[in-house]
């Protein structure tokens, strides 16, 4: 009886039907060390300070700061929160009836939003209305609009559809499948014309534009890299790495406006993943369980900071009860880093100078 069982369970793993057709590539390379070298651990996030909570509402995915200093964020029930600077007095201003991932304002002073499940929008936070900007790009309709920036004078929107096969949220099926399904993409706000400027990328997720608006920083999740994508010059439309071999798969990016990008690292590589790069049935036999069960990624507290060349100049990691895991956003903000986390009840913060001393 015992020998019946496994084989049936042998054979469900075998042969049970599956919508994940994984593809073999050559992987990210050896996963950095964690005992030396740039990002080894350190403890650095070992404590963070959060904000109020937020009854009835959890999971902060991303953080926006209003021309007074107040932060915003979107919660896993729909609902954009705004918080005091100090993190204090959280209060609903709005509600995408979505799931709001990316925020950033517009310099008309708008919240500009990229929903997983409602597409790009536009949200006054004067009664709370939402507006829908658009929905999908040569035919294909979202299923994955994850982050966004804007440009300085308030006419484009950069943003990424992380994956046209597999929406909110299942990540962890695009990441096993490695099929290129993600895109960047424009948005002309004065138009209203959407236009795809990158394809094929394996769930693209943060972004945001550099100095001047020459480039456009995407990162790529499902490669462990950031990209860098050139909005102008002779290089314009050209895609290039920016910075490889991540020690965890990176989710969205900011520019502190000066000469460092923050970049959040919510989960470590999975040895899985990457030993089964070149072994597409192994992962086949992975998205089985994955459609049915939850597999999380090994979740840490881990970010880092890039430079202008996309050299890291810090890192910091953390774990035990005092850290906040699963970080998918880092947004300078004063002396502080505002953190927000899918895992997470609320935001949290925690100073520059623990993450970056000296």
């Amino acid at each position: 009886m015992i020998g019946l069982t496994l084989g049936a369970g042998l054979g469900w793993l075998l042969l049970a039907p599956t919508r994940v057709r994984p593809v073999a590539w050559e992987g990210p390379g050896l996963t950095p060390s964690r005992t030396g070298g740039p990002y080894a651990d350190n403890g650095r996030l070992n404590t963070a300070e959060l904000f109020a909570p937020v009854p009835g509402h959890t999971s902060p995915e991303s953080v926006a700061v209003d021309g007074q200093g107040r932060l915003y964020s979107g919660f896993g029930s729909g609902a954009i929160v705004r918080f005091q600077a100090d993190g204090t007095a959280p209060e609903v201003v709005a509600d995408t009836g979505g799931r709001p991932l990316g925020l950033r304002f517009h310099p008309g002073g708008s919240l500009l939003v990229a929903d997983a499940r409602r597409g790009l929008l536009r949200v006054s936070l004067d009664g709370g209305e939402v507006e829908v900007l658009a929905t999908g790009a040569e035919g294909v309709p979202f299923r994955f609009t994850d982050d966004l920036d804007v440009d300085r004078a308030g006419r484009f929107v950069y943003f990424t559809d992380a994956s046209s096969k597999y929406g909110w949220p299942h990540e962890l099926l695009d990441l096993l499948e490695h099929g290129g399904h993600g895109r960047v993409l424009r948005h002309d706000l004065d138009s209203g014309e959407t236009t795809v400027l990158a394809r094929g990328l394996n769930f693209p997720n943060g972004v945001t534009l550099g100095p001047d608006g020459a480039y456009l920083l995407v990162t790529e999740t499902g490669a462990a890299r950031v990209h860098r994508l050139w909005l102008a010059g002779e290089r314009a439309g050209t895609l290039e790495a920016f910075a490889d071999n991540l020690p965890g798969y990176p989710d969205n990016v900011r520019w502190d406006g000066a000469g460092t990008f923050w970049v959040a690292l919510p989960s470590r590589r999975s040895p899985l993943l990457d030993a089964t790069a070149r072994q597409p049935w192994l992962r086949r036999v992975v998205a089985r369980i994955a459609e049915r069960a939850k597999l999380p990624l090994p979740e840490e507290s881990m970010l880092v900071a890039l430079n202008l060349e996309g050299r890291p100049v810090a890192f910091a990691q953390g774990s035990g009860p005092g850290s906040y895991g699963y970080i998918t956003q880092v947004l300078p903000h004063g002396e502080h880093l505002i953190l927000s986390s899918l895992h997470g009840e609320t935001l949290a913060r925690v100073p520059i100078s623990q993450v970056r001393p000296g």
